[in-house]
Formats: structure tokens, sequence, C-alpha cells
């Protein structure tokens, strides 16, 4: 299972780093919160939806998105080595 580490929680942001092993996965969850992602190294992760559609994520680092809150997916390391990235909530 994907370890979370929570830097930042307050009255307007979350930030956590989120450290995968490989095959490591974050479990179905579903973000309360609009979100930012920001990849600390280059890498894919696999993306299965609530519907059970898989996706590749290609990651590169520095490089961030943003989604919508709402989304509901586990997120998987797809590569062969550790991977990491920090997600940062916005609250609302």
């Amino acid at each position: 299972m994907a370890k979370s580490n929570l830097m930042i929680d307050n009255s307007k942001t979350r930030v956590t780093m989120w450290s995968f092993e490989i095959d490591d996965e974050t479990g179905q969850h579903i973000h309360e919160y609009d979100y930012v992602i920001v990849p600390m190294l280059d890498g894919a992760l696999k993306i299965v939806d609530k519907d059970g559609s898989v996706s590749i994520s290609n990651l590169k680092k520095g490089e961030c998105y943003f989604r919508e809150k709402g989304v509901n997916h586990n997120v998987i390391n797809n590569n062969k080595f550790p991977y990491s990235f920090i997600e940062v909530e916005i609250k609302n």
C-alpha cells in the first residue's frame, strides 16, 4: 500500500507526500477537494477508475496537473522503481 505523509493540513489546504514502492497502490478512493499533483520523478501511474477502466498517466518531474473534486480511482505505481508525488488539496 502506498504511504502518505501529511505535510500541511489547515483550513485552506492539505498537502500530502505519496510514496509508492513497486506495484504499491492507494486503494480506491474519492477526492473530496479539488487538487493539484506535483510529480517528484518522471514515471507512469496506472489509474483504475470506479467503473474499472484503466489508463496510464505518464508524468514528468515538476509538471503539475489539476483535477476537480469527485474523482474516484485507484492509483498504482506502474514503474520498476519507487515513485512519489505531492498532492495539494484545495479546501473550499
